[in-house]
């Protein structure tokens, strides 16, 4: 593969080179690991774009972001931007594949010339998102996209890493999905900068109100942060299918990272995150060494001790970390 030349189709927008770029990063091979890292650092020598709006989008299975991705993202190209789609989809814990249909969703948004949509396995990658989202959504700065959507997996309250990784955080609820209590819960709630009641149409309207009412109640308990002007964050209600409510909640996006520009805490907070995702790759460096022998072979007996109940699991962990792990 000429890196080089892979490199050059990207950052001139070919769309081919760009699926080949995202193919080659989410590639778990060490040779095609090592190819992923000189096309990356290629790209950023040669003036890869970093002003993309990074939106991370996270919710519950069935809340509809699927949806609301598709009514949203039909709106900012209608007023002449390009828009990335990363969405991650879960990986079977039995067999390891991925249905990989979030694409299929999105009938009309796949058939823009300005939009890109990539859907992606989490395979084991815990968080909401896969491993090399990151360095997807790098690549398609590089490509030129103006707005860079990643749609997590169906998650939790505690699996925030895709706020670790974008700009600006949503969170999509649904109607009659908790009281206020249930708002100042830690966890994904306050690492939400805007929740979207979505799905409020029709019978659920009134009901989408209430919940938006208790959200926006529980949001103003909250430990204010510094990177939120006043007001943030706050709780709108949304409806993807009528596309209603989209237009305001792209003003207050706007509002919100403007203002994070202009008071410094735009470069501070990607800072923060490439420092974050340097620790991770270490961590994830270290771990894949246990797969390999020595370490893999070593782990296999101590196991096989601990089974047969010759050791108990922390002073086998110890052995092993005390043998094998010193610095």
């Amino acid at each position: 593969m000429d890196i080089d030349a892979l490199a050059s189709g990207i950052l001139a927008s070919d769309r081919r080179a760009l699926a080949r770029g995202i193919t080659l990063v989410e590639s778990g091979r060490d040779d095609h690991r090592q190819m992923a890292t000189e096309l990356l650092e290629k790209v950023n020598a040669q003036g890869g774009g970093k002003s993309a709006l990074r939106i991370g989008l996270s919710g519950t299975p069935g809340v509809g972001k699927s949806t609301f991705i598709e009514s949203f993202g039909m709106m900012l190209i209608e007023q002449g931007l390009k828009v990335a789609v990363l969405a991650v989809d879960p990986s079977s814990a039995r067999s390891g594949g991925s249905i990989l249909g979030d694409k299929t969703r999105m009938d009309r948004l796949s058939r823009e010339k300005n939009a890109f949509i990539r859907p992606s396995p989490s395979q084991s990658h815990l968080g909401g998102v896969a491993r090399r989202t990151r360095e997807a959504i790098g690549l398609c700065e590089a490509w030129g996209f103006d707005v860079i959507l990643v749609e997590t997996v169906g998650v939790g309250q505690s699996e925030t890493v895709v706020a670790e990784m974008s700009d600006l955080f949503l969170l999509l609820l649904a109607p009659a999905g908790g009281d206020e209590l249930q708002g100042v819960k830690r966890g994904i709630m306050e690492m939400a900068d805007i929740i979207l009641v979505n799905k409020a149409d029709g019978d659920l309207k009134a009901t989408a109100t209430r919940t938006c009412a208790d959200y926006a109640g529980a949001l103003r308990l909250l430990r204010k942060r510094p990177q939120d002007p006043q007001g943030f964050p706050k709780a709108l209600t949304v409806s993807a299918l009528e596309e209603n409510g989209l237009a305001q909640a792209w003003d207050e996006m706007q509002a919100l990272a403007d203002w994070r520009r202009e008071n410094g805490h735009w470069d501070s907070r990607r800072a923060a995150q490439a420092r974050y995702w340097f620790e991770s790759e270490v961590r994830e460096g270290l771990l894949s060494r246990l797969s390999k022998e020595p370490l893999k072979g070593a782990m296999q007996a101590l196991s096989h001790d601990v089974e047969q109940g010759e050791l108990t699991a922390a002073a086998a962990a110890d052995r092993f970390l005390r043998t094998y792990l010193q610095s």
